[in-house]
This record gives C-alpha cells, structure tokens and sequence, in this order.
C-alpha cells in the first residue's frame, strides 16, 4: 500500500494551516483597510468567523474539521472568482486572485493531507469484511 511518508503530510497540514491563517490575514485586512467596500470599514470582514471557527480544528489536524473545511473554502473561492473579475477597483481585483490562490492552496493542502487516513481507512474497512464469516 502506498502512503505519503509522515513528513510529507506534515508539509501538507502546514501548507493548509499557512495558507488559512493567511486568508484570515488578507480578508482582514482587504475589508478593513485595502479595499473596503465602504470607507472606514466594511461589515464584510465577518465573512472570517467560519475561517476563526475552522481554524482550531485545522491546527489541531481533526479530521472531521480537515474534510468539511475543505468544501467550505470553496465558497471563498467563488467570492474570489467572483470580485476578481467583477470588482472595479484594480486593488480589489488583485486582492480577489490573491484569496483565490490561497484557497487553491489550503483546497490541495488539505485534500493531501487526508489522501493517506482515507487510504488507510478504505484498506482497513476491506480486511474487517474479508475477515467477516461467511464472506
């Protein structure tokens, strides 16, 4: 069975935990200082709550947290697509791509990090049923 060396899946939950703790950095500060979309602030930065919600289960490399987060930052995603390309203001498009590559990143480092456990996990439910009487 082939497995990605224990190493290596640290670089991967260090990739996805730099690259969450820089969304949360750049979400910050595009909403209230860059390029709010008001000025003086914008009310848009709550959009990081479920990126402050997340975070302890990332760092903590809880599974569960590791798989579901992984969906949910496709919705950071489609933001980033969305004012990238639709935003007038050339500071707030370049900030868009910048979420955009950061949710790529946290996307792939995330999914790479679980790739093994759910390796492992499939291996493990296929010998419980082979051992099973009657199979």
């Amino acid at each position: 069975m082939e497995t990605i060396p224990g190493n290596t899946q640290k670089k991967y939950h260090l990739l996805a935990c730099a690259s969450l703790i820089a969304l949360i950095l750049l979400d910050v500060l595009w909403e209230m200082v860059l390029a709010p979309l008001r000025p003086g602030g914008s009310w848009m930065v709550l959009k990081v709550l479920p990126l402050l919600w997340i975070s302890r289960g990332v760092i903590k490399r809880d599974n569960f947290t590791m798989q579901w987060s992984s969906m949910l930052i496709l919705l950071y995603f489609a933001e980033g697509i969305i004012r990238a390309t639709s935003d007038r203001l050339w500071l707030s498009a370049m900030l868009g791509w910048a979420e955009v590559a950061l949710t790529i990143l946290f996307f792939l480092g995330a999914l790479m990090y679980l790739w093994p456990l759910k390796k492992a996990a499939k291996a493990a439910k296929k010998a419980a049923e082979l051992q099973q009487p009657g199979n």
